[in-house]
Parts: C-alpha cells; sequence; structure tokens
C-alpha cells in the first residue's frame, strides 16, 4: 500500500445509478476470532480476515506470546497454530498502538502468561481507561497495575494468576471489557460469573462475542444482560472460520447512497449478523430511504430525507455516519444515548460538534450526544481526525456534497480500513 499525504483534499463525482461494494472483514470479528483461535489447541484458519493496524497489532502480539500466527494478506487468511494460552513472555512492552480490542482482549490472557508483561499503546491509548478491566480482573485473581496511575495504559502484568469466579463491573462505559473477560474464560480454573452494575453499553457487540464463542466451541450463558457465565471446563476448538463483512465500514456507503438517492449494494452482510451496527439502515429508512436484504447483501436506495430522533445506545460507531446524513436532511436530527463515544479513539461527540460546526452547520452538543440543525450552507473546510478513523470516513461522505473539502491525516483510516479512499471513489475523487 502507498503511503497516505497529509491530507486528501475531495473533489465529487457523478454517481451511477447502482454502485456494488465489496466489504472488507470485520474488525471486531477478526480480532475476536485471532483471540479464541490462540486460546484453542491446534491450527485454525480465518478467511476473510481484515489486513489493518488494529489486526496487524493483534497479530504481533500474539507471536510475540508464543502463538505462531501467520497473516497472508494476498488471500486474506490467517493460520493460527493454538497453544491453548500465552506460552511466551517478550522481552519488550506489546505495543497496541491505538487498537482498543487488541489492548482490552489481551490483557486477561496476559493474566495467564509464563512471566511479566506490559501493554502499552500511542499517545491516545493512554489517555483511554482501562481501569474497570483491571479491577474485574483483581477480583478472579489477576496481578496487574496501571503503570502510571492513571487508570489508562501502560499496564504490567504479573502472569500465571487468573482463577476465575465471580466478577462483578460497571456496565456503562465499555462492553470490550465485558468480552475480553468472557472469551478468556477457558484460561481461569473455575470459569466466570460476570455481574453487570447498571445498564450495559453496547449490548450487540455481547451478542457478537457469544456468537464467536459459540463457534469455537465455548458455551455461555446471557442472563438479560446482567449476568454473563461460562461454566468451568469450557476450551475453545480450533476451527476454520469466515470472517463475515463489516457492519460499520458498511455505513460510510449506505450513507453515501441515502444523500445521493442513488442505489448501494453491500456485503457480505447476512440478514442474522449479530452486528449491531448493521441498524443502521434502520435509522436510514426512518429519514426516508428505502432497503432491503438480498442474500447476503444489502441493497438500500436514498429518497428525500427527514430529520429524526435516533438512540444509538447500541450502535454508537456509526453515529459519526449518521450525523454526516443529517447534514443534508429536512429539519433536525438527535442523537443520544451515546455518552460512551466520548471515551473512543477521540472524543467523538466533541469531535463532530467541533468539526460539523466548522463546514457550516448548527449543532448543539450535550452530555451524551448532539443535536444537527441542518442550514443547507456548508463550505470546504480542512477538517481534523483526531487520529480517529471514524472521522475521516464520516466526513468523505460529506465530501462527496461539499467540494473541496479536506481530510486531514487520512492515514488514520488505516486503523480499520486501508482501502477505504480506493473503494470510496464512485462517489468523490481524492487528491493529496
Amino acid at each position: 500500500m502507498k503511503p497516505f499525504p497529509g491530507k486528501y483534499i475531495l473533489t465529487p463525482k457523478p454517481v451511477p445509478d447502482r454502485v456494488e461494494v465489496y466489504l472488507p472483514g470485520s474488525k471486531s470479528y477478526t480480532n475476536r476470532g485471532l483471540l479464541l483461535a490462540a486460546l484453542a489447541q491446534g491450527k485454525s484458519t480465518l478467511s476473510n480476515a481484515l489486513d489493518s493496524d488494529d489486526t496487524n497489532r493483534m497479530v504481533e502480539a500474539l507471536n510475540a506470546l508464543g502463538v505462531p500466527t501467520d497473516f497472508d494478506k494476498a488471500a486474506t487468511r490467517i493460520d493460527v497454530e493454538g497453544k491453548g494460552g500465552p506460552v511466551r513472555v517478550p522481552n519488550h512492552p506489546i505495543d497496541c498502538g491505538n487498537a482498543g480490542t487488541a489492548i482490552r482482549f489481551l490483557t486477561p490472557f496476559c493474566c495467564s502468561a509464563p512471566g511479566k508483561v506490559t501493554l502499552t499503546g500511542n499517545a491516545r491509548m493512554q489517555e483511554r481507561p482501562i481501569l474497570d478491566l483491571i479491577v474485574g480482573l483483581t477480583q478472579i485473581g489477576g496481578r496487574l497495575i496501571d503503570s502510571k496511575g492513571t487508570g489508562c495504559p501502560p499496564l504490567e502484568i504479573e502472569g500465571g494468576s487468573l482463577c476465575g469466579g465471580v466478577c462483578s463491573l460497571e456496565g456503562s462505559r465499555s462492553s470490550q471489557y465485558f468480552s475480553a473477560l468472557l472469551m478468556n474464560a477457558p484460561l481461569m480454573e473455575e470459569g466466570i460469573v460476570l455481574e453487570v452494575e447498571g445498564d450495559l453499553v453496547s449490548k450487540p457487540y455481547i451478542d457478537m462475542t457469544l456468537d464467536i464463542m459459540s463457534r469455537f466451541g465455548i458455551k455461555a450463558v446471557n442472563e438479560d444482560y446482567q449476568r454473563l457465565i461460562v461454566p468451568a471446563g469450557e476450551k475453545a476448538n480450533a476451527i476454520e472460520y469466515e470472517v463475515e463483512g463489516d457492519a460499520s465500514g458498511a455505513s460510510y456507503f449506505l450513507a453515501a447512497a441515502a444523500i445521493s438517492g442513488k442505489t448501494v449494494s453491500i456485503g457480505p452482510l447476512p440478514e442474522d449478523t449479530k452486528q449491531g451496527d448493521r441498524d443502521l439502515v434502520l435509522l436510514l429508512e426512518e429519514m426516508g430511504c428505502s432497503w432491503k436484504q438480498d442474500g447476503n447483501r444489502i441493497e438500500l436506495t436514498g429518497g428525500p430525507l427527514r430529520g429524526i430522533k435516533a438512540d444509538m445506545h447500541g450502535m454508537s460507531d456509526v453515529a459519526q455516519t449518521l450525523a454526516i446524513v443529517a447534514l443534508f436532511a429536512e429539519g433536525p436530527t438527535t442523537i443520544h444515548n451515546i455518552a460512551n463515544a466520548r471515551i473512543k479513539e477521540t472524543d467523538r461527540i466533541a469531535a463532530m460538534a467541533t468539526e460539523l460546526a466548522r463546514i457550516g452547520a448548527r449543532v448543539e452538543e450535550f452530555p451524551d450526544g448532539l443535536t444537527i440543525h441542518p442550514t443547507g450552507e456548508y463550505h470546504p473546510a480542512e477538517i481534523e481526525t483526531y487520529d480517529d478513523h471514524r472521522m475521516a470516513m464520516s466526513f468523505a461522505v460529506a465530501g462527496f456534497r461539499i467540494a473541496g473539502l479536506t481530510i486531514l491525516d487520512p492515514g488514520c483510516v488505516s486503523k480499520t480500513f486501508p482501502d477505504f479512499f480506493e473503494r470510496f471513489s464512485p462517489w468523490a475523487e481524492v487528491n493529496g
């Protein structure tokens, strides 16, 4: 892949009546599959795996921990020789960059390593909270600390200590803590009983975790998202696993169809997917689009758009996408119940409010969301992306309608979707 320039200037293009898009594999499923394959004994193969910064960080970490992992990027296939867990400790810190799934999934995994492991990340990762997971792990035998005392990485982990049992965690901040503990239950002699304090955020991601765990042969019980149980003795099986397309990545192309009035066919996204971000199509339908499921593809056609009130508690990763669509609707759109978006790659609520105002929108920001008041009078600007891939990709959609819009640091898309701008080419031409 050629290096990204410092900025991309977008020029709208005439859009065909129908565009077909093939999605790369889901980042969430790829990194979950990698962890579970490492917990199995024997060779697992992940096909249609996502090649991105986040998944590459996970591959590098597993290799460092003694789990041979080979990524054939041309074939989008990853072979993992599972060892039932980590079998060695590296002589250097494991750098997870800004990959939240990697560092959170690996933290319990490293609690069973045969020695001391340091997990760290980039500057933004060292501002992202992980204290809830540390507290949860200490309840079930984990020995680890946040070495700077900030409740964020770097983490110093003493391996060989995880026993399992009952663990209580605050549910409102990140479902990734729960997914991490559930998937690593095969390392725990007592299994795990996760008790959720309050309302669990991003429940669809728990559904995804339980879905892929079952594919690897791990039984779990979900008691209305208040108690999540993996019995003692559960083990992961080595399997062949095909990763489905990324529903979060699909959102940008669905949004482009919505504001262009054209049709996009996108997949693979099976009708029974557990990816909550797929439900963006229901919000776009409420705004005036039409859509249908066609086999393992979604077909959506844009139409005259109207503002809505959207509770995006279960799909906060596509809130930025909907905010861009809202610019071109009749009447205001309110997006709420996404307070956890403030602790993602950036404070996404504040970042969206700032950058939408930069191009001429009127925006109200509140603790768990924002309201976008379309003005119809937008102008090009340089969009700060805050090292957040979703800022870059969502504003690229706006660049289809606002000639000359500039995306700064477009290379941040490599976190989850390295060839995004090439795939977005039916809607806009990009120039560095």
